[in-house]
């Protein structure tokens, strides 16, 4: 055995001494043997064993081990990842990098690259990508065979230059969408009048400073006269945890907003909300869908579980966690998931799969459009899926659905729903600050 080899394979024990204490830390208890991560350990020794021994040719050890942590990140959640050496300093690097993406809040489903929601506005908004489409390519790269966080670094690049994306949707042929990278910014929420002094406050985004326009908006509401409010959350994926918190915190006076919980749902930081920041304590309905996630979530569950008022519409996506980066002796490194964010009762909306994930509405209304939308949840990530849901002919030119033709108008009776539920309901007084 060549010297190169006998340190490779330390090296290599190294790293699966890592996935002991990371089997030990990421995953919860369980019964023995299945999630002891002694006996994994032992599997993963055996595996080691034939490479090393039965292998055809000599084995480039370090390959194996990158590998090897490719392999146990990805077992863990979409957001969990390894990370190579020039990837660790690109991840340092932050916002400090020149390069821009297209706009889109994305994760992973059955090893499908899946977009919870455009950012409104965005380039991938503008190219016509919705929530629900799974990417299939960028440019050339299946992204069935990469990491989300490698996905996103090829969606990433200079301003203006373009990404052809592969796009799989539901009775549509799959088709070839070009999209300019670019800075954007979402619009600010937005606010009307409907009949029954009810006022329609519409949520865009929830990135850092936008709960502050949020507040601005209900507070036009209510000096127009609104009595009652529906707060449109659909399509909302991603942003800070403070401001779905601020947001919340417009409806709710007192107790427990939020939390977020670490190993074995232990609380590591509780969200409460202060009494001087509430704005409107009359009738309240929300609305979500599959593209509301994250910070949104943190929004509708405060009005579920503090009894606010309904939550209408679809079951959301399930998101919002946090990573740490750990570096490795190589300069490679995992990236973790160390924290979830959760609703006021412990509730974590990203779950251990999807029927575990995201926020159940009181008043489910589903919008027949998307119906027939692809679900991942019947995705298995064998390869002859996306080919079986989309057999069509081959030979035919593929076209992107016209990114800039209108669709037809639809009845939003989600929305309809929301105004029932609060037509018969008795407006109290409300406040403003």
């Amino acid at each position: 055995m060549s010297f190169r080899t006998k340190f490779a394979l330390v090296v290599l024990s190294a790293s699966l001494a890592l996935y002991t204490f990371v089997g030990s830390w990421i995953g919860t208890r369980a019964q023995q043997p299945a999630n002891d991560p002694s006996a994994q350990l032992r599997i993963f020794e055996n595996v080691l064993q034939h490479i090393q021994n039965d292998y055809v040719d000599e084995p480039n050890m370090e390959k194996v081990r990158a590998g090897a942590l490719r392999g146990l990140a990805y077992g863990l959640d979409p957001y969990s990842t390894y990370l190579t050496p020039d990837q660790v300093r690109d991840y340092r690097a932050g916002n400090n990098s020149n390069q821009v993406g297209i706009g889109a809040e994305l994760s992973q489903v059955q090893s499908y690259l899946y977009v919870i929601a455009p950012v409104k506005g965005s380039p991938a908004d503008q190219s016509g990508v919705r929530a629900g489409d799974i990417i299939e390519y960028i440019d050339s790269k299946a992204t069935r065979d990469i990491s989300l966080y490698d996905a996103k670094q090829l969606l990433n690049g200079a301003a203006g230059s373009e990404v052809k994306l592969r796009i799989l949707r539901a009775n549509t042929r799959p088709f070839t969408v070009s999209v300019k990278r670019g800075a954007f910014r979402a619009p600010a929420s937005e606010s009307r009048m409907e009949a029954g002094r009810v006022g329609v406050l519409r949520i865009n985004s929830l990135a850092d400073g936008e709960a502050n326009d949020a507040r601005t908006r209900l507070q036009d509401l209510v000096r127009q006269g609104a009595q009652k409010v529906v707060v449109d959350l659909r399509g909302v994926a991603g942003g800070s945890i403070d401001e779905g918190v601020a947001v919340a915190n417009l409806f709710i006076g007192d107790g427990t907003l939020a939390q977020t919980i670490g190993r074995e749902g232990q609380v590591k930081k509780t969200f409460a909300a202060t009494q001087q920041k509430m704005i409107f304590n009359g009738p309240l309905v929300a609305l979500i869908d599959t593209g509301t996630a994250g910070a949104a979530e943190v929004v509708a569950s405060a009005i579920l579980e503090r009894k606010r008022g309904d939550v209408v519409g679809e079951k959301s996506f399930g998101a919002g966690a946090e990573q740490q980066l750990f570096t490795l002796r190589d300069g490679d490194g995992l990236l973790l998931t160390t924290v979830k964010w959760a609703s006021s009762n412990g509730v974590a909306f990203l779950g251990e799969d999807r029927a575990h994930s995201g926020v159940q509405p009181s008043v489910e209304v589903k919008r027949p459009e998307l119906a027939d939308a692809i679900d991942p949840d019947d995705l298995t990530g064998n390869d002859d899926d996306a080919a079986a849901r989309n057999k069509q002919q081959t030979e035919r030119r593929e076209v992107a659905p016209d990114a800039n033709t209108p669709r037809p108008p639809q009845e939003d009776i989600q929305l309809k729903k929301a105004l029932e539920l609060l037509r018969d309901r008795q407006a109290t007084g409300q406040r403003t600050s």
